[in-house]
């Protein structure tokens, strides 16, 4: 079995961000103007609330096997109250986004379905360590979203959305990790559970994308300009969504990989102070 690292493990904190979103209108395509990297989030975006619910269940199947470790089993209270509260503030941007315009209940409808089928086919293990993979993904992208100051260019009430979340994913990075070198500690599973969370990320963020592109009525000359916008609105030639993929499946399948060899807990502490949420 892994060794889990004695430091840092935070405890994940319950926060809450009291996010004004009705005080004053969010633009449509509120990231830079750019119609593409905002409906890339707004993608992602979809997938937060059931998303983080499923992790919560895939993890609470084995809450038995970690009750003769008390400190897991208070960081795994801690990822349940930080989980549930993302689920419910993303889910509380969807009206705005159904103000918008856009129709996303047959979208939400086929996702919810694709989640209940894994949990129906897959074991309990697998999915545990496609939810410990997922969590690894969305650490970088919290790293990237707190380090780089990509979003500076978002509609603030967004933008503190985002990054509120970004804390609190890499407060709780390992949990699921550390919970699955418990309960099986096969590499085999674990390889095999970023598999699955590579897939179905992939998929299901490309459909979302696309699903508000298309309402947008964006086509290819359209989209080629955006691409464009959004190449002028990086600070640097980083790319996050092939670093999550390309840079967070290199890692997680390195045989001794654990998710805090990157100690990135500073960025957190940075913007809870900033937004004093410390």
């Amino acid at each position: 079995m892994q060794t889990i690292p004695a430091a840092p493990r935070p405890t994940p904190k319950l926060r809450r961000p009291d996010i004004p979103f009705h005080e004053g209108p969010i633009p449509r395509h509120w990231f830079g103007g750019s119609a593409l990297a905002t409906h890339m989030v707004n993608g992602l975006n979809l997938l937060f609330p059931d998303g983080e619910r499923h992790f919560v269940k895939s993890v609470r199947y084995f809450r038995k096997a970690i009750d003769d470790d008390p400190m897991l089993a208070h960081e795994v209270a801690g990822f349940y109250a930080q989980e549930g509260s993302h689920a419910r503030e993303h889910q509380r941007f969807f009206p705005i986004l159904e103000e918008q315009g856009y129709e996303l209940d047959e979208f939400l409808g086929e996702f919810r379905h694709s989640l209940r089928v894994l949990q129906r086919i897959l074991p309990e293990s697998v999915q545990l360590a496609g939810t410990a993979a997922a969590e690894h993904f969305t650490a970088i992208m919290a790293n990237h979203a707190l380090e780089s100051r990509f979003l500076d260019d978002a509609d603030p009430k967004v933008r503190h959305l985002l990054l509120w979340h970004a804390t609190e994913e890499i407060e709780h990075k390992a949990v699921a990790y550390d919970v699955l070198q418990r309960v099986e500690p096969s590499y085999l599973v674990r390889v095999l559970g970023m598999a699955v969370a590579s897939l179905f990320l992939a998929y299901w963020w490309q459909r979302g994308t696309r699903l508000f592109l298309r309402q947008d009525g964006l086509g290819g000359r359209e989209l080629r300009a955006e691409r464009k916008r959004l190449r002028a609105l990086r600070q640097d030639d980083t790319n996050v969504v092939r670093d999550v993929f390309l840079r967070g499946i290199a890692e997680y399948v390195r045989p001794g990989f654990h998710p805090w060899q990157r100690d990135d807990l500073h960025l957190a502490e940075a913007y809870l102070r900033e937004a004093r949420m410390a």
